[in-house]
């Protein structure tokens, strides 16, 4: 990632704070990455995009998205990006539950069955949203090829992925920041 330290930077000064805290894992931790400072960011937004275009390189999916709400801000800047380069990328949502009015859909946007996505995520702990994610878009069609973060925390989500047939790419991990992961 050519703007590694810049994220990094940005990373630290808006989103790591120390302290106790409960993951959405259920997981106890003495350190917490809110992202949506960074994604929501337009500096943030803008290195994210960057990095994650560098990372899905000349063969680009049919789209990108995520579980709502932490893999929107990541999918909207990287769609924008593509589109101001003239590349074609399209973006969707995976929601938490099916909507009670409409169509009922749990993945939103123009996505029809068969087309290929990378999932996309701000913090992987264990994987558990972004397998979500992937379990909904693999029901509705949708052939994932990988999983996208900005940050791995190391702490099991890679490996639950390789179960699935999968990879995760990532713009940082949290070695990044002199942090160790847990012995596992």
């Amino acid at each position: 990632m050519d703007d590694k330290q810049a994220l990094i930077d940005l990373v630290r000064e808006k989103a790591l704070q120390f302290g106790n805290f409960t993951l959405a894992s259920g997981k106890q931790a003495s350190y917490y990455l809110d992202c949506r400072t960074v994604t929501l960011d337009s500096a943030g937004a803008n290195l994210v995009a960057r990095g994650m275009l560098q990372l899905l390189g000349e063969d680009l999916p049919d789209a990108i998205g995520g579980m709502a709400i932490g893999a929107d801000p990541i999918t909207a800047a990287v769609i924008t990006l593509a589109g101001q380069r003239g590349t074609p990328l399209r973006g969707f949502i995976v929601r938490k539950e099916a909507k009670a009015h409409g169509k009922g859909r749990e993945v939103e946007g123009p996505v029809q069955p068969g087309d290929r996505v990378v999932i996309v995520e701000d913090v992987v702990t264990t994987g558990g949203s972004s397998l979500r994610a992937i379990e909904k878009a693999r029901a509705a069609g949708l052939e994932v090829r990988g999983v996208l973060a900005l940050i791995d925390r190391i702490e099991g989500g890679a490996e639950a992925f390789a179960a699935q047939g999968l990879r995760l790419q990532t713009l940082l991990t949290i070695r990044d920041f002199g942090i160790q992961p847990p012995e596992n």
